[in-house]
């Protein structure tokens, strides 16, 4: 249920942008999704598809782009994706230190939308 609330938050945002912008319908919606932060693409669909009846973002499509984890090396300053779920242990690929953090991969915002 994550999503509904969170897709609440897509509707209003674009209806508020698209009212500043004269818009008359929404199209498409871009989002940028990182993969660590739980959200499913088919479930903001569903539940925009239900808030947006009746307004001008009804039958818009929501087209998720997902971005990978993203670590930085604080021994090299190496900046590099992982997928998580393949590794056990963080490693920079470029000096093989392990004094890495997680700087991306759960973020989540609005890139843009298509309107007309």
């Amino acid at each position: 249920m994550h999503e509904l609330s969170v897709t609440e938050s897509i509707l209003n945002t674009v209806l508020e942008s698209a009212a500043t912008h004269s818009v008359s319908r929404i199209l498409k919606i871009h989002l940028e999704v990182g993969e660590l932060n739980g959200l499913e693409a088919e479930w903001i669909q569903y539940y925009f598809d239900v808030l947006s009846k009746d307004t001008m973002a009804a039958g818009a499509q929501i087209e998720v782009h997902r971005k990978p984890s993203e670590f930085t090396c604080h021994d090299c300053g190496e900046v590099f994706p992982l997928d998580l779920k393949s590794v056990s242990k963080v490693t920079c690929p470029t000096c093989d230190g392990k004094n890495c953090s997680l700087t991306g991969g759960s973020e989540f915002y609005i890139r843009d939308m298509e309107a007309v």
